[in-house]
This record gives structure tokens, sequence and C-alpha cells, in this order.
């Protein structure tokens, strides 16, 4: 049985990022009527989906369209977390700067809430940020990050880089790998550079990097990112957690519960019965790259 239920809150997008394609394709920002969002999450829950993900290109400009009322990405998970019966929130994927303070305290002060922030940066580098047309520097970027650590203890934040933009040089991307510690980013999404038909950058063809210089930068930049998922893991070391178990199998011969933390963690826990559905605690025993293992308290 399904444990997560995915709900599109906004389509489209108004930020046409040199590199993405998406603006063509689905055309600009619509926020979707919030009674119908609640209703969808309502059914979601009543068919016993335990976790709830408001799904939005830059889902949080939701509402910024809304010509009749003043009903924002804050207000939206107000009314969602007022819905009945024990469940979790999270909202996906958050443009920088359109984060606003009134967010941030709108997921602390929420119970259903979960501490996960997806915020893409896309390059550690300022001048490439400028060429991808996207709206902040490294210092704003900075900011929106410090900001979020220090008034959500555990919080995981994640992001999304490009290894090998157009005309982007060994320095600037160092910058990128250099933003992954500086920031503790628990985990990012990584790609190299590859055009997409109609956007401004795959006119670019003059500045493209080699496809050699551009494997060898995104195997860097995995690198980087193993290294810090495994040095946020160990952070929960000997820690006892609330799990919401998503699937039982067998694991080479030993069954196992698999499921995520609030904070978005993986935990595998050894147990012999189906919890699918069910929220556990586990005591944090070990950990791997990607993953934390648990056993049942």
């Amino acid at each position: 049985k399904a444990v997560n239920a995915w709900i599109p809150i906004t389509e489209g997008c108004n930020n046409f990022c040199t590199y993405c394609i998406v603006p063509y394709t689905r055309g600009r920002e619509r926020s979707r009527q919030p009674e119908i969002i609640l209703k969808e999450a309502k059914d979601a829950l009543a068919q016993g989906f335990k976790e709830i993900t408001l799904l939005g290109q830059n889902v949080d400009s939701y509402g910024k369209d809304f010509k009749d009322k003043n009903y924002r990405l804050a207000q939206l998970l107000e009314d969602v977390n007022k819905l009945d019966g024990k469940f979790r929130i999270r909202f996906v994927t958050s443009y920088p700067t359109d984060i606003t303070d009134e967010l941030i305290d709108t997921a602390i002060k929420l119970d259903k809430v979960c501490e996960y922030f997806h915020i893409p940066m896309q390059s550690g580098s300022s001048e490439v940020l400028k060429k991808m047309n996207r709206r902040y520097n490294r210092e704003e970027y900075a900011k929106i990050v410090s900001k979020i650590r220090n008034l959500i203890p555990d919080v995981t934040i994640t992001s999304d880089f490009i290894a090998g933009f157009p005309g982007e040089t060994e320095e600037q991307f160092e910058e990128t790998l250099t933003a992954i510690d500086e920031f503790e980013l628990d985990y990012s999404n990584t790609a190299a550079y590859s055009p997409r038909e109609k956007t401004v950058a795959a006119k670019w063809v003059d500045k493209f990097i080699p496809e050699e210089v551009k494997t060898e930068r995104l195997k860097r930049l995995n690198d980087k990112v193993k290294e810090n998922c495994l040095k946020s893991n160990k952070k929960f070391i000997g820690r006892e957690l609330e799990v919401l178990i998503e699937n039982f199998e067998n694991h080479k011969g030993q069954n196992v519960i698999t499921g995520r933390t609030r904070n978005n963690k993986i935990v595998h826990i050894p147990c012999e019965k189906d919890m699918t559905g069910e929220f556990v605690m586990a005591k944090i025993t070990g950990v791997k790259t990607w993953y934390l293992k648990g056993e049942l308290i």
C-alpha cells in the first residue's frame, strides 16, 4: 500500500532560467484553488495515506497569481495541518528567494510540517548563477540557509546542482564544491549540463564545455555529495527518531522495514512483520552513505 500522496499545487513557471525548458512546455505559473487541494488531501488521508507532499516547480510562489485573495503557501500549510489524523506534510521545490520568514515560521509552528527544505542552488558561483538567470547570488543563498538552520534544529536541506554549465571555469566549478561544504547540504541531486531546445543557454554553443570535462566535474560533484551525505547521517547515531514505514522486504536473507524520518532520512530496521504505513520509534545504530540503520524501540 502506498504511504505518500503527491498533490500538485502549482503548474508552470515564470522564472525562465536559461537552462530550463519548463516555462516553454508548461507555460506560466498557475496556482490551483485551495479548496481543490484540500479536498484531494482529505481524500488521500481517507484512503490511508500518511504523508502529503505539496508539489510545484516553485512551490513557495503558490498563490502569487490569485487576484481575489491573499492566500499563500503558509496559509495552505495551515489549512492542511488542520485536517484530522496523524500524518506528515512536505512541500517541494522551493525557489531560494521566495522562502519568506512567514513560511519558515509557519513550518516551525505547524506540528505536521516536516523539518525538510529542498532548495536548488544550481551553482556555487555568483557569476554562473547570473548567467543561469537565477535571481540570487551565493551570499543571498547563504543567508537563507543559515536562517533556516539557526531556527530549525535537525533540519535537512537538500539542493540541486549542474556541473559544466556553458562557460563555467574550473574555479567557478570549485565554488560549487565549497558551497556544498559551507552550507552543510545534506544531499544534492546532480546533473551534467545538457542543452534543452528553445532555451537561451542552448544557443551558447561556443561556450559549451567538452563532454569529458563535464563528466569529470560531475564525478567530483557526486563524490562531494556522498561525503557530505555520510557526514550528515553520522550526526544521528545514537539518536531516537520517529520513522514512517514505507515498505517491507527481504534484504540479503533478513526481513527489513524501511521508512523515513521527519527530516527525510531513510532508515532500514530489521523487523519480522510488515509495518508499512505505521509510525515507529527507532534508535539509530549505524549509518551508510545513503541511509541510517536503526532498531525498533
